[in-house]
This record gives C-alpha cells, structure tokens and sequence, in this order.
C-alpha cells in the first residue's frame, strides 16, 4: 500500500545523503518534497502541515547529533515524527476485572467487520483467551452465516438469534457468562454511508452490553473517505480505536497516516490480507520504517513464530546432522506460503533497493517446485542425485513442467546444500521450539 510514498521518501533521502552538510535552503527543498509526497499519498492536510512543522521545527542546530550526519539526522527526525503521528505507542489489550471482556466492533458495510471480527477472535485465542462471536448484524443478507463459516475456521464459538441487534447482543453477552467465554467480540450492521439509523443502532447496542473497547473497522483502501467515516463515527459513539482492513491492498495509504492523529484514538489491529491469520497488532515505530524503506523484520518474525515449531524444529535438527532433504525443503516452503503473499514478505526486509521492492513477484514459482517436489519418489526426494533423465523426463509429466524445470530446481537444491556447509549453518543450526496452540470452544452447533 505504502510503495509509493516509501519510493518517494527514498529518493528525497538518496539527495540528502549526497550532501556534507545542509543548509537551510536544502532542508526547506526536502520539506517541500516530503509535504508533496504526503499530500500525494491521500495524508489528510492538517496531519501533513503538522509533520512537517514538526520535522522543521526539531532539524535546527540544536537537534543535531555530532553522532549522526544531518542526512542520518533529517532521517532520524522524520522516522520519529512519523511514528508519533501514527499513534507513537501500540494499544495495550487489557480485560475486564469481571469476565467477559466485550469488544464491540462498528464500520460501513463493504469494511471487512465480519471478517475483521473472526481473525480478532482468532487473536484472542492465540493469547491464551476463549471468545465468544456474537453475530447482531442482521441487516446484510447472509452475515449471520458468514461469520458462522469464519468462526468454524478459526475456533471460536458463534451466537445468534434471530430478534433485534440490541438483544442478540445482551443475550450474547449473557450467553458467554453461562458457558465460561472470558472475551465476547460483537459484530454489528453497517450501511453504505453513515446515516441517523446506523448510529442510534449501534449506540443502543453499546449501551446494552457496556463494551470494554469499541473499535471502528476501517477500509484502509478508501483514503480520505475513512478519516470522514471516523470523524462522524466517533462523534455519535466514543471509541477506543480503529481496525484498518485492506492494507494489502494498492490504494495511497493515507488513511492509516490520518485517522490517529484526526480522532485521537490509535489504530490497535491491521488486516493485511484474507487469511485468519494476516492480522496483527498495529505498531506505530514499525509501519513509520516500513514507510521509510527501513523494512520491519521484527514483525516478519513474529508472523513466522506464531506458526506451528514443529517443522521448523523438524529442518533445523536434520540440517544440524547433515541430512536436510527435499521433503524438509518442502515442508519449510509450505511454512513460507503461510507468512502470506511473498510480495508482501518482500516490503518487510529492510534495505532492498527500489528496483526489487517494486519487481513483480512469480508467485506460482514456488506452487511450481511444490508439483515436482510431490512428483518425486521418497527415494528420489531424499537423495537426488539418483535421478537420471528417464526419471527427469517422469517427474516433469507428473508435475506439469519441464524435463529442466526439474534440472532446474535438483541443481538449486544442491547449491543450497552446499552453501550450508560452507556457512557453517548446518553445525550452528539448532532445534526450534515447540508452541502448543490453544483452541477455543464451541458452544452451538452452528460453529462445530
């Protein structure tokens, strides 16, 4: 979403590098620039005349660190006000002294509520909590069902009733008391646009179950639109803090650079994609470096740790005694699919030139070496250094590729196995962890 303002940024930091010192006309050319690239990025103007003051306000002879050259420090500055316009810290889940812990989630229709409200739930059980999904949105058609399918692929329990939005969620609420839910995620209607009805809707509601934190979902693809939605949402029902949905998407972004500083709540969770599993908690410091071309290798981690350490244990022990294969290649390729899409993966290492930030990624390549992976014998997959051109030509059949592909990816295969010996990885590799899962439970057929 952010690459071309990270381009922009780039090149403005690229000039300021080529200088030994900067004058007062520089900094101002690079404050134009920075200004036009916000704007540019959809930035609401307001935000964009704030930053930059700031940033002007910090580069004086004062703020310069002997440590730092002025283009580091310009950098520095830039990085730092970026994250406090972002909201400066991440929020800080907490739950109710009497359980259950009520999120209510609000936003128009076509945001991504319902799913925002399954992969939250999925959040919850990841930090060792039991939700409850309460489906109160019952004017789309279908919704009900729709969040009974996602809460199935998640683990979480759904509730529902076919009465009124105000009294599906208090008896969701009253529901999660009985059966022992400590969180209850609530997901209400939306309309196309913000109007009288929408708001008395989900204001009765809030009233009714008292919601510990009241988060609007926002489709981060809508730009300034997004900021008005929270604008006008937070003056009919105080909230706690945003959800930004979409942030995969190609739009400029400058909604999640406006929507904190504009309603002065935090954004607390991001959607980056449409699996369960692409949320995450949102951290000012590591969007504003993503945003830089800093890179964020600290959340690519964190995503990697949270899937299952079993097959990462699995390779790291096998590449420590020498005996790393093609089927703990593939084990460990399946692992690097569940990161999510590897454009995405790719915008998070930090100091990629733009030319490979911005190159078109084949992401059948790696659904490719998977078929003639698949197409092997467990001999063959084990050592292929027995596979000869009959079985080359059998394998290529089999997979749907070419005699060479399979040459292709044999002779790869082999260069990476000789690159660990070499680095010596095979000898510091050590066995990864094992992290148990918590699954939540169910409490009506609907979500078995």
């Amino acid at each position: 979403m952010f690459e071309s303002l990270t381009d922009r940024f780039d090149e403005i930091f690229t000039r300021l590098r080529g200088r030994g010192r900067l004058s007062e006309a520089d900094l101002d050319a690079a404050l134009r620039e920075i200004r036009v690239a916000l704007l540019e990025g959809d930035v609401n103007l307001e935000v964009v005349r704030d930053l930059v003051e700031a940033i002007r306000a910090r580069a004086s002879l004062a703020e310069l660190d002997k440590s730092l050259t002025p283009a580091q420090q310009v950098i520095k500055i830039v990085n730092e006000e970026l994250t406090a316009i972002l909201g400066g810290e991440p929020l800080r889940i907490t739950y109710a002294p009497k359980p259950p812990t009520v999120v209510l989630l609000a936003g128009l229709q076509g945001s991504g509520k319902t799913s925002a409200a399954a992969k939250l739930a999925r959040w919850f059980i990841e930090h060792g909590r039991h939700p409850l999904l309460v489906a109160a949105d019952l004017q789309r058609p279908a919704a009900v069902e729709q969040l009974r399918v996602l809460g199935r692929q998640v683990g979480a329990a759904v509730f529902s009733e076919s009465t009124d939005p105000v009294s599906v969620a208090r008896s969701g609420v009253a529901e999660a008391i009985r059966v022992g839910r400590d969180v209850v995620v609530i997901d209400t209607a939306g309309r196309v646009s913000v109007d009288t009805a929408l708001m008395d809707e989900v204001a009765a509601v809030a009233r009714a179950t008292s919601p510990r934190y009241t988060f609007l979902v926002l489709d981060a693809m809508t730009g300034q639109d997004a900021v008005a939605t929270a604008v006008a949402f937070h003056g009919a029902l105080p909230l706690d803090g945003a959800i930004l949905t979409k942030l995969d998407g190609d739009a400029r972004g400058g909604a999640a650079l406006s929507v904190a500083k504009v309603v002065g709540r935090p954004i607390a969770f991001v959607s980056t994609g449409e699996r369960p599993a692409d949320f995450e908690t949102f951290r000012p410091d590591r969007m504003a470096g993503r945003i830089l071309g800093m890179g964020d290798v600290l959340s690519l981690v964190e995503r990697a740790e949270r899937l299952d350490g079993d097959a990462t244990g699995r390779a790291m022990e096998r590449m420590r005694r020498g005996r790393f294969t093609l089927d703990d290649f593939h084990e460990q390729l399946q692992q690097m699919k569940r990161l999510g899409p590897l454009s995405g993966i790719v915008g998070m290492l930090p100091g990629l030139p733009k030319e490979m930030r911005n190159a078109a990624v084949d992401e059948g390549s790696i659904t490719r070496i998977e078929a003639v992976i698949r197409s092997m014998t467990p001999d063959e997959r084990n050592d292929p250094a027995i596979i000869n051109g009959s079985r080359r030509t059998r394998i290529a059949t089999g997979s749907g590729t070419t005699p060479a592909d399979v040459n292709d990816l044999v002779n790869r295969f082999k260069e990476m196995q000789k690159l660990m010996r070499s680095s010596g990885m095979m000898a510091q590799a050590r066995p990864g962890g094992r992290r148990q899962k918590r699954k939540g439970g169910r409490v009506t057929p609907a979500s078995r």
